[in-house]
């Protein structure tokens, strides 16, 4: 719908390789799957056991590798890629997805391209409740009551978010952000209260805090596909809406698109692939916000391709994020959240920079 993207492409085709990906989308999405693949593959050889890495406390070759990734090798191997590499490198990639996709839809809902999946408050009601668990004698990481748990209390308070948003059935956009950056506030506050209270109880809930991934396990994988794909599915078919949403509410609804329905299932669905992901991994910031704005830039604005290719490299770019925590410093793993920070942070401030001079941000 290309009425739909004028002015963010005006902002956006700046760079040499844009045009051309732009006029040959499905061509880019196809590499961003290829691109994928070889990330995961090359994550799961990536390691203090494995072909490619630090090669402590134990270095194999390529040919064990892959008779391990094939049930033979040896059952040390087999363990350490079957139950340990490669759920986590698929946890890596359906959490990244997730996020990407969402903080998308959450870009397009409100017209803002500083919106990210946790803008409704989605990562400061999940801290809650992964803190609740470990006073209620839970614990944060393993199992499934605690990420239960913050599932749980990340939709409540994307609940009464949109409640105090809505006004007579209407969904107000700015009231809703608003209302999000008051009760992450607030929530924020009672996490901190919950950390002090419990003192060094509480150890063991900071990777959580900082975004891990090091308790990945397939049960958890099965559990954040369906909302992944599901959530996935549903934003990509309203991809024609959200490019009329772009132009206003007004000039959605005489382009025949129902702005109130498209903001509330946009929200749910964003909603919920975001509680999925921070449930269980935590709190990884930046993936839902640089990598929209990264696949804009390439291949525009217009959502019915920027959601798929935004969904494949926000994919890519958490599991080389993961690979570079736990093999960037020998002995030791960094909170994946760290990494995307590191990423992330620049990027916005270049974003920012990009927008000084021309009012809108790409």
């Amino acid at each position: 719908m290309r009425t739909g993207t004028s002015k963010a492409d005006a902002g956006q085709g700046r760079g040499h390789s844009s045009p051309f990906f732009r006029r040959n989308p499905v061509l880019f999405i196809i590499l961003l799957g290829v691109l994928l693949l070889v990330s995961a593959l090359v994550s799961v050889l990536v390691g203090t056991l494995g072909p490619i890495g630090p090669g402590h406390p134990e270095r194999i070759s390529f040919s064990q590798a892959v008779d391990a990734l094939f049930g033979g090798g040896g059952d040390m191997y087999v363990t350490v890629f079957w139950e340990l590499r490669i759920p986590r490198v698929l946890l890596a990639g359906l959490v990244g997805a997730s996020l990407a996709c969402a903080g998308t839809a959450m870009q397009a809902v409100f017209r803002n391209p500083m919106a990210d999946p946790f803008i409704i408050g989605v990562s400061s009601g999940a801290a809650v409740g992964a803190s609740s668990a470990g006073l209620l004698g839970l614990t944060a990481l393993v199992g499934v009551a605690a990420p239960a748990l913050a599932f749980v209390c990340a939709l409540a308070t994307v609940m009464v978010v949109y409640k105090m948003g809505t006004v007579g059935g209407r969904v107000y956009v700015d009231t809703l952000l608003l209302s999000g950056v008051a009760l992450a506030a607030f929530l924020g506050a009672v996490v901190s209260f919950l950390i002090y209270f419990a003192g060094e109880d509480y150890h063991q809930l900071i990777p959580w805090l900082l975004g891990s991934l090091a308790a990945a396990r397939w049960s958890y994988v099965a559990m954040i596909a369906v909302p992944a794909v599901a959530g996935t599915v549903t934003v990509l078919l309203f991809g024609r809406e959200l490019n009329a949403l772009l132009l206003g509410e007004e000039t959605a609804h005489n382009l025949g698109a129902d702005p109130e329905f498209l903001k509330k299932i946009m929200l749910m669905t964003a909603a919920l692939m975001t509680a999925g992901a921070v449930a269980f991994c935590g709190i990884i910031g930046f993936v839902g916000l640089i990598v929209p704005h990264m696949m804009r830039i390439v291949v525009g604005a217009d959502h019915r391709k920027l959601i798929p290719a935004a969904t494949l490299f926000g994919a890519s770019f958490l599991i080389w994020a993961d690979a570079l925590s736990r093999t960037v410093i020998q002995g030791e793993e960094l909170p994946v959240g760290i990494i995307t920070a590191l990423c992330g942070g620049p990027f916005f401030l270049y974003l920012l920079r990009r927008s000084r001079g021309t009012g809108v941000m790409s």
